[in-house]
């Protein structure tokens, strides 16, 4: 007999965790009968060399030291990659939610054998997940960073300037137009660092450096809080590990600004 199935069950935005077991997982493993036979549930990968599925629930299972976790918790309790992989659970499983009809006749939405698509049986429209580009650049000026705080941010935190993409816009453009609008300034020199999915909600972030190349800076009120130039050694307080933020801006701290691969 094959071995049970790795489980992340989602309950009013949080994931249900347990006490790591011998493989590390943090979540429950079992059948679907173990868990209420939960309906709509989605292959979502591997997990400790096992099939990890996700499902949405409408209420709590019996399970023994359960409890509800917010996703973003995840890393700190498991690391990168289990939340990644909760991450991409999470983002199947809004698309699926709000894909329940049809987006151009309304009518109810099944899913498409073999893959991760919705269709309507009516008119024929698939629909597969989306995510959104979105573009995050880290500007430098000799020996000093331009970092900048949104005030959605927590007390206290700079990052990089990031912005979403938009429709018929290269990342080149995006990432100029988006320094451009947010400070102000013109840049230069525009490098590729990496990449991250990001599910908070469903975006794919593009991580570039840059080099300052004119002008003043001017934060848009309506958008940027605050924003400054900073000393590599005098850095304000910055967004947790968890993010590409934070790698990008870490890069540059220790020398690897100038290092297309990152």
């Amino acid at each position: 007999m094959s071995p049970p199935a790795y489980w992340i069950l989602r309950f009013e935005q949080r994931l249900l965790t347990t006490m790591a077991d011998h493989a590390g997982s943090i979540f429950p493993s079992g059948l679907a009968a173990d868990f209420g036979n939960p309906e709509n549930v989605l292959p979502v990968g591997r997990l400790q060399g096992r099939p990890c599925y996700a499902a949405d629930l409408d209420r709590l299972p019996d399970i023994p030291s359960c409890a509800a976790t917010p996703l973003r918790s995840i890393f700190q309790l498991a690391g990168a990659e289990t939340f990644a992989l909760a991450g991409r659970a999470a983002q199947l499983l809004d698309w699926q939610q709000q894909h329940r009809f049809c987006g151009r006749c309304g009518t109810g939405t099944v899913m498409k054998s073999g893959e991760h698509a919705m269709q309507c049986p009516c008119c024929g429209l698939v629909t597969y997940p989306r995510i959104s580009p979105a573009v995050m650049v880290l500007v430098r000026d000799g020996d000093k960073l331009l970092l900048a705080r949104s005030p959605h941010f927590k007390p206290g935190v700079f990052s990089a300037l990031a912005g979403f993409v938009e429709p018929g816009e290269t990342l080149e453009e995006c990432a100029i137009r988006e320094v451009r609008e947010e400070v102000g300034i013109e840049i230069a020199r525009l490098r590729y660092f990496h990449s991250q999915p990001w599910p908070f909600p469903n975006s794919l972030m593009i991580a570039f450096f840059a080099d300052y190349a004119g002008g003043t800076l001017t934060p848009d009120q309506h958008e940027i809080e605050a924003a400054d130039w900073f000393a590599l050694d005098a850095l304000p307080l910055l967004p947790e590990p968890i993010s590409i933020a934070r790698r990008l801006i870490d890069a540059a701290r220790f020398g690897e600004f100038d290092d297309p691969a990152g």
